[in-house]
């Protein structure tokens, strides 16, 4: 496999941290081309030193020689002091820096100075804190900051999940939980794992493993399509539960219930099981060579092989039973069977009318002609005259 570098970087928000003095740092969630995702944490002053260091790296794309040869972006210099309001307001700059950093040429955006600055830290997963400080305050930019990157509004308040059952974490990417732990999620992600902070420690949890706090049911789940969309297998998997399938790579699918904890309902021919997410990929869209990348990634764990999960909720999660996934969508194929049989049927009866159709029409009968004692009782005195 080629060196790392970044796909993609996407600003989150900032938090506003009260250790050892209260400052500001940016929050980023950075993509990487073996599809792991990973969030860093920056000081603005960091960010603009480290965008000095790449102009001098490239005094040509930097404007330094000719201006109209420039094609590093501009990025403002630090204030003094740097309030809550300037960072808010710089949020809209700054996304639209990382943006074009990353669309620049690879000699540039792939260069260690750009890969090295936002690799993962030791203090992004466990940042330096003391327990008689205030928790960070967390401040997001909104989805749609896209569209309007100045529309930027005041603190959101993170989602708070609690966990089900003890986790042990396989990786240092992950975060380790106990039961009853309540986390706020930060992103999450359709593959079934998601970011979440508990205090000071932030890491990937499986979706699996957590529960909302005002219900059991989640609101984010859709309901089943079962016209079903093509997805392609990009990861083989053999069946571990008797719901689930086994497929191979290259195999077409219909995905037809997209669940969060990144184990979806999918149908090949007429049998439907459960599949990771990660594994799939939807059909006609580009292959970023993830084949050999998503060997070395792992499906997170599915609810129904949690041991002593208890949920704080009297009702349990709604749950679609897999006999109900199959008799729902053979209905759908017979269904749709039924309609084709009926288009082709009334295509046949239209074939077998054509040569009737061109056949001539007989022609209606001539009827009898009236006799003279009718005629002279109805008919016109006109038609009387002829008669006589």
């Amino acid at each position: 496999m080629g060196d790392a570098f970044i796909r993609h970087i996407e600003l989150l928000g900032y938090e506003k941290r009260f250790f050892p003095s209260q400052h500001y740092v940016y929050m980023f969630l950075v993509k990487w081309n073996d599809l792991s995702e990973k969030v860093v944490y920056r000081r603005f002053t960091e960010i603009y030193e480290f965008h000095k260091a790449l102009k001098e790296m490239f005094p040509i794309e930097s404007g330094d020689i000719n201006t109209e040869s420039r094609i590093i972006p501009h990025l403002p210099a630090p204030k003094w002091f740097d309030g809550q309001r300037s960072t808010e307001n710089r949020q809209g700059t700054l996304a639209e820096y990382c943006y074009a950093l990353v669309n620049l040429p690879p000699k540039i955006s792939r260069c260690l100075h750009v890969v090295n600055f936002f690799k993962v830290r030791h203090d992004d997963m466990n940042p330096v804190t003391d327990s008689q400080s205030k928790k960070p305050e967390v401040f997001l930019l909104p989805k749609d900051s896209k569209k309007n990157l100045t529309d930027i509004t005041g603190p959101i308040v993170l989602q708070t999940y609690r966990a089900i059952a003890d986790y042990e974490k396989s990786s240092t990417s992950e975060m380790a939980l106990k039961a009853g732990d309540m986390v706020d999620v930060v992103e999450k992600s359709e593959n079934g794992w998601w970011f979440c902070q508990l205090k000071n420690k932030r890491g990937w949890v499986p979706a699996a493993y957590l529960e909302p706090m005002d219900g059991p049911d989640e609101s984010e789940e859709q309901e089943p399509n079962y016209a079903g969309e093509a997805y392609v297998v990009q990861k083989s998997y053999t069946a571990v539960e008797e719901d689930e399938l086994t497929l191979k790579e290259g195999d077409t699918v219909e995905v037809i219930h997209k669940l969060l904890d990144g184990w979806w309902v999918i149908r090949k021919d007429e049998s439907t099981g459960y599949y990771p997410s990660m594994y799939l990929q939807k059909a006609g869209e580009v292959n970023t060579s993830v084949k050999s990348e998503l060997r070395n990634r792992s499906a997170p764990p599915r609810r129904s092989t949690i041991r002593n999960a208890t949920s704080i909720h009297k009702q349990g999660r709604r749950q679609i039973s897999q006999e109900t996934y199959r008799r729902n969508s053979r209905k759908y194929i017979q269904n749709q069977r039924g309609r084709g049989r009926a288009r082709s049927k009334a295509n046949v009866i239209t074939e077998k009318n054509e040569p009737e159709d061109n056949k001539p029409k007989a022609q209606p009968a001539v009827p009898p002609r009236p006799s003279k004692e009718l005629i002279l009782n109805r008919c016109t005195e006109s038609t009387r005259r002829k008669v006589l």
